[in-house]
C-alpha cells in the first residue's frame, strides 16, 4: 500500500497552512508571556523602589538602557497651573480623562516632560483642571513610554483638546513644549487636593492569560492533525 494513499494534496495543503497558522499563533503567545512576566516583575520590584534622580534615569535612554516602570523625581513647581490636555480613559470602570500637562527640565537634549497628573471623571474634569498653586517639593511618578495606537483608536483631535492615543510630538506642540523626553511622567505625589485629578501611576490589574491561549493554539494544532491522520485512515480503509 502506498504511504500517499488517501492524502488529498489540497486538503493536505490546508492543513499544513492551517497547522503553520496555529502553531505560529501558540508560539507569539509564550513570547507574549515571557514579555508579561518580565513586566509583572518589574512593577513588582516598582513597588518598594526609592526614587532616582529624572536625569541619571533619562540619561540611560541614550545608552538604550531600560527606563520603562522607573520610579523618579524631579522638581516641577508649575505642574498644577500650566495648560492641560485631556486623554481619554476608563479607570474602575469609569469614564473620564487623564490630565497631560508640561514640565521643563534640563536634562541632555531633553527641555520638558510630558507628566500625566492622574484620572478625573468627565463630569469633574473642569473643576480638576483649574490653575492651582505652586509645588516646592519634588514631583515622584513612574515614567512609562506611550503605548501605540491601534486600529480601534480614534484619532485625536487637538482643537477640541480630545486625546485618544499617548502622541508624545503632538502632545508637546499642542503645549507649547519643546524637545520634549519620549516618555511620560505618570505622577504618584504629591496628589492634587479634591477636586484635583487622583493619580493613577501604575496598572492594578494587568491579565496574564498568555500560557492559556498558548495552550488554546497548541491544542487545536495537535486536534487540527489528529482529524486529518483520522480522515487520511478512514480513506483508506474505505
Amino acid at each position: 500500500m502506498s504511504p500517499f494513499q488517501g492524502v488529498r494534496p489540497v486538503s493536505l495543503i490546508a492543513v499544513l497552512t492551517g497547522l503553520v497558522i496555529l502553531l505560529g499563533l501558540g508560539v507569539w503567545q509564550v513570547q507574549r508571556l515571557a514579555w508579561k512576566e518580565g513586566l509583572l516583575a518589574r512593577i513588582a520590584a516598582l513597588q518598594a523602589a526609592p526614587p532616582e534622580p529624572l536625569g541619571v534615569v533619562l540619561h540611560r535612554l541614550g545608552d538604550r538602557g531600560e527606563v520603562d516602570y522607573v520610579r523618579v523625581q524631579t522638581t516641577c513647581p508649575t505642574v498644577q497651573q500650566t495648560p492641560t490636555l485631556r486623554l481619554y480613559a476608563v479607570l474602575d470602570g469609569v469614564m473620564g480623562y487623564r490630565l497631560i500637562t508640561a514640565c521643563p527640565i534640563d536634562s541632555g537634549r531633553y527641555r520638558s516632560l510630558l507628566v500625566d497628573r492622574g484620572f478625573t471623571p468627565t463630569e469633574k474634569v473642569g473643576d480638576a483642571t483649574a490653575p492651582q498653586g505652586p509645588i516646592a517639593s519634588p514631583v515622584v511618578g513612574v515614567l512609562r513610554r506611550a503605548d501605540p495606537a491601534t486600529w480601534m483608536t480614534q484619532p485625536n483631535a487637538p482643537a477640541r483638546n480630545d486625546w485618544r492615543a499617548r502622541d508624545i510630538p503632538a502632545m508637546a506642540a499642542a503645549l507649547k513644549a519643546v524637545a520634549p523626553a519620549p516618555v511620560f511622567l505618570m505622577l504618584e505625589q504629591p496628589a492634587a487636593p479634591p477636586p484635583g485629578p487622583r493619580p493613577a501611576a501604575i496598572p492594578t490589574d494587568i491579565p496574564n492569560n498568555h500560557l492559556g491561549y498558548a495552550l488554546t493554539w497548541f491544542g487545536l494544532a495537535a486536534g487540527l492533525v489528529g482529524m486529518y491522520v483520522a480522515s487520511v485512515l478512514r480513506s483508506r480503509r474505505g
